[in-house]
Order: structure tokens, then C-alpha cells, then sequence
């Protein structure tokens, strides 16, 4: 309120109440501002005197001559405490064994050196350094919960996680036993296409779970970025292949299931920064869309980097690497992790060097 309008405030009053009144009002107000919370100062400022309207900009250092405090980078976000990569077989590493020990009988979770959390451990520098957690066979619940006497993988992130992968949902999906049966066409399994009411089912189950696991993790990890992972479909779209057993028309059916399960990944994953965002939290939970990542290289292509199917005709069941990608497909998985993690959320991160 500049020295004029003050002068006129107060002879109005004045006027109204006479000098008596006027001075008692003035007590009134000064001990309103004297005693309400410093955090409310700004507010009482702004609708008694008409200053300090300002909005409220990021915090500043307790050390005025430090300066302002900086708005970090996405990589900077990303980078500055412990990397961990969760999930499924997808985030794993399934499918791709170079070494002995990623076919050795105690790597249950088939985690392997060709997982892409690898290659994103080796692009960028985390401050605290990385892990990789991911389960093959994981599903939302095994996530909070634990698989193969392992603690829950939710439980190995804690404050000092920085970036956080996740691939979840494909087994809550059942993807593998349907693929299973449009591939086998055992006569008890039925026709490929039929099984659309079963998969409807266990995602609409998925709907209501994943939230849950986006929402724990965040909240053990409340300023890491989470990067939730779509998944790449297996058929071309361009043209059909006479392959393993699958005809063209289940092929366009399977990648027109496996886009709506990432369509219901992505949107759980919007969901849970629009929570952050709403809450004012420091982290992010982001959406890598892969569902075209392998364009070009699907099963059956001259260069795939998923495998086909392959059967144990002992045991007639397919091999756990069936449908799962192969060491180029894992390094094509970490290259958009990789862009995500430079490019950001595509919204400001609440945190401050």
C-alpha cells in the first residue's frame, strides 16, 4: 500500500469512527500481524496492505551469499543417489544369457548381464551406484510382496533412491499362458482369440493394482523418478508371418492386446505424477512407451530381437526365453531408458541444488 493510499485509509477512518476509533482499529490489525504464524505473514500482508502478493518462489539458502538455490536437470535428479531396476522378466534380463551365471540353478529371478538396468548403470554416473532387483515372473503382488523367498522388491528402495525402473503387468496380464496357447493349439486350449474375455478380466484386476505399486514406491522413494516401461509388441504390424504356429490374424490380435496393456500402464503411470504433482513432491513417474521399440526387429524378421517360440518337447511347454528379448533387444529397451532419463518428465522437478 503505497504512503497516499495509506494517508486516505486512515482519514476515512477517521471520518467513520474519530480519532478514538480509527486508533483501536489500527491496534486491532497490528496485533493480527504480530501474532499469527510466520508462514501466514505473506498472506496478512497481501490482504491488509496490499504487499507481499508475490507467488512464492523455490526456497532459498539459509546463507544469503550462496545465492538462489538452482532447479536441478532431469539427469541431475536422476543421478544424484542410488539407481535400483524392479520389475519382471522383462526388466530382468530373461532371454538373454551370455555368462554362467545368468543360466545358474540359483539365479531363480533370471536376472542376467544383458538386462538393459545394466547398460543404464554404465551410461550415466549415480552418485550411490545401482542394483538390479527385477524377478522374471514378478507380478504387481509378488513386487509388495516378495517371490521366491526374496523380501519384496518395493523394499529395496528407500530415500537415497534417485531413478527407479519398472517393468509390471505383463504376467498379471496372463501374456504368457495365452501366447502359450495360440502357439501350442492343444485341443483343450482353445482358440487363440478366445481366451479376450480372460484377459479383460485380469486387467481390469490390473487397473486397480498397479496404482498401489506406483504409490508405494513413491512413497518410499519420494524424490526418485520412477520410469515405468511399456512393453514392445512381438508381430509386425507392416505384414503378417507365418510363424510358430500363430496365424496373422491372432498375430494382429496378440499386438492389439499388448497395446492396451500399455495404454493401462501408461495412464497408471500419469495417474501417480498427477498425485506427486498435486502433493507438490520432489520426484516423477514417467511412461517409456516401447510398444514400437522393436520395429522392424519383431519375432520372425531377418534380425529380431525377441526370440520365437522354443519347446521343451520332454515336458511339451515353452522354453522360459520364448517371447522375451534378446541381448539386442535389451540394449534397444536401455537406449529408451536411456532418452527418458535425459529428456525428463516434460514438467519441472521440485528439487534445488
Amino acid at each position: 500500500m503505497t504512503g497516499a493510499r495509506s494517508a486516505a485509509w486512515l482519514g476515512s477512518l477517521r471520518e467513520r469512527l474519530g480519532p478514538r476509533g480509527a486508533a483501536l482499529v489500527l491496534i486491532a490489525v497490528m496485533l493480527v500481524v504480530t501474532t499469527v504464524p510466520l508462514v501466514s505473514l505473506p498472506a496478512v500482508r497481501c490482504q491488509v496492505f496490499g504487499s507481499g502478493c508475490a507467488e512464492v518462489g523455490p526456497p532459498s539458502r539459509t546463507d544469503p551469499s550462496a545465492g538462489p538455490l538452482r532447479r536441478l536437470t532431469p539427469v541431475e535428479a536422476a543421478t544424484r543417489g542410488r539407481y535400483v531396476a524392479l520389475g519382471d522378466s522383462y526388466s530382468s534380463g530373461e532371454g538373454a544369457y551370455v555368462i554362467a551365471p545368468d543360466r545358474a540353478a540359483v539365479n531363480r529371478c533370471h536376472r542376467t548381464s544383458q538386462s538393459y538396468a545394466h547398460e543404464v548403470a554404465r551410461t550415466f554416473a549415480f552418485a550411490r551406484g545401482s542394483a538390479l532387483w527385477a524377478c522374471s515372473g514378478a507380478t504387481a503382488s509378488s513386487v509388495l510382496r516378495g517371490r521366491f523367498g526374496e523380501p519384496p522388491q518395493v523394499d529395496r528402495v528407500e530415500a537415497g533412491t534417485s531413478l527407479v525402473t519398472i517393468s509390471i503387468g505383463g504376467n498379471d496380464a496372463g501374456f504368457s499362458r495365452v501366447l502359450a496357447a495360440c502357439v501350442l493349439k492343444l485341443p483343450w486350449s482353445g482358440d487363440c482369440q478366445a481366451q479376450g474375455g480372460e484377459i479383460a478380466t485380469r486387467m481390469a484386476t490390473l487397473r486397480r493394482s498397479l496404482p498401489g505399486v506406483l504409490d508405494r514406491v513413491t512413497a518410499r522413494a519420494p524424490s526418485a523418478r520412477v520410469v515405468v516401461l511399456g512393453y514392445p509388441r512381438l508381430f509386425s504390424e507392416a505384414r503378417g508371418e507365418g510363424l510358430d504356429n500363430i496365424s496373422v490374424g491372432d498375430q494382429q490380435w496378440l499386438n492389439a492386446r499388448a497395446r492396451e496393456l500399455n495404454e493401462l500402464i501408461r495412464q497408471a503411470a500419469r495417474d501417480a505424477d498427477d498425485r506427486i504433482v498435486a502433493e507438490r513432491g520432489k520426484g516423477s513417474v514417467e511412461f517409456v512407451d516401447a510398444y514400437s521399440g522393436f520395429a522392424g526387429h519383431e519375432v520372425g524378421s531377418a534380425d529380431p530381437y525377441v526370440h520365437g517360440l522354443d519347446v521343451d518337447l520332454m515336458a511339451f511347454r515353452a522354453e522360459a526365453h520364448s517371447f522375451h528379448p534378446t541381448a539386442a533387444g535389451y540394449r534397444r529397451l536401455a537406449e529408451l531408458v536411456t532418452r527418458q532419463v535425459n529428456a525428463g518428465p516434460g514438467r519441472p522437478l521440485n528439487q534445488y541444488a
